[in-house]
């Protein structure tokens, strides 16, 4: 074997250990960007509203989502280059941040729904109370005119 093969078998075991180690990096990275539970299970607001945009808030993975794209990029990168003696741990971690990011981005979907039908169903609950005090209302004028009605005819 020459030496200049010997020199890029090292260098390809270089790059492939980098690359492996900037793969694990970014993963570490996403962990660290997911939501704290404790963010997202304590919610301190005057309304549910407050609580729902908190939530919602809470539940924002942007950050992981794009640290957990860096992994999938270089880890392609070295699969396609057979750079990687075993991959699987790798895959696995993959694999398991990107479900996490999709039930948070789903809970985050719903709490969006919530926050924007709250407001609406408030307001259909106030004209409903309306509503049946208006209705409450003109019984008791029909009944007070009923009354009148009948004081008049024992007159």
């Amino acid at each position: 074997m020459s030496q200049s093969t010997l020199d890029d078998d090292e260098l390809f075991g270089e790059a492939a250990s980098e690359m492996r180690k900037d793969v694990e990096a970014s993963l570490d990275d996403a962990r660290a960007a997911l939501p704290d539970s404790d963010e997202v299970w304590d919610a301190e607001a005057d309304n549910v509203l407050g609580v729902l945009n908190a939530l919602r808030s809470a539940l924002d993975v942007e950050d992981a989502a794009d640290e957990l794209h860096d992994a999938k990029k270089w880890f392609t990168m070295g699969q396609r280059a057979d750079a990687f003696d075993d991959a699987d741990d790798l895959e696995e971690s993959i694999e398991e941040i990107e479900e996490t990011i999709e039930t948070i981005e789903d809970a985050h979907e719903q709490v969006g729904d919530l926050t924007a039908t709250i407001p609406d169903l408030r307001g259909t609950l106030d004209e409903a109370a309306e509503a049946i005090e208006d209705d409450g209302a003109d019984a008791d004028a029909d009944a007070d005119a009923d009354a009148d009605a009948e004081e008049a005819e024992a007159e």
